[in-house]
């Protein structure tokens, strides 16, 4: 869409979920971070969850949705954007450093933060693990734990 009108902004979607799937329904490419760089107030902002829709202050509007399940972006002005979408299967001293994990504290009664997974204790691995999760982000810290091991 290329509307003159300051009211609108121009969008774009990565394919849908459903693009990323085989014939056996097994997801090819999982989003694990999904962010929009506004190159007009530079400010970056990331979509964490489904239909996480956020935006930049400034008058371009950018915008990034979709968290782990699907992209989508936009701005006043697509040119004064940067998308950056790190898979899964990226190289892991990328993803490590990129794929995330929300934590309400020990006692589930502290507000809401983000931790990335190499900044997770080794404790809060383990608490994950126990806790259970979507299988691609229980596979992140397996190999977190891996990875770990193996840089000693």
């Amino acid at each position: 869409m290329n509307n003159n009108n300051d009211d609108w902004c121009e969008y774009s979607d990565l394919p849908s979920p459903l693009s990323y799937m085989n014939n056996n329904d097994e997801i090819i490419k999982q989003i694990v971070y999904n962010s929009v760089k506004c190159l007009e107030c530079n400010e970056v902002i990331v979509s964490r969850h489904r239909h996480d829709y956020v935006t930049c202050e400034c008058p371009n509007k950018a915008m990034a949705d979709g968290g782990n399940e699907y992209g989508r972006y936009g701005a006043m002005d697509m040119d004064k954007i940067k998308t950056n979408y790190i898979y899964a299967d990226d190289d892991f001293e990328i993803v490590r450093q990129h794929a995330t994990r929300g934590s309400r504290g020990k006692d589930g009664k502290q507000p809401l933060t983000w931790v990335i997974l190499a900044d997770m204790d080794d404790d809060y691995l383990q608490a994950v693990l126990d806790y259970g999760g979507v299988d691609w982000h229980l596979e992140l810290i397996n190999k977190e734990i891996k990875y770990r091991k193996d840089e000693g």
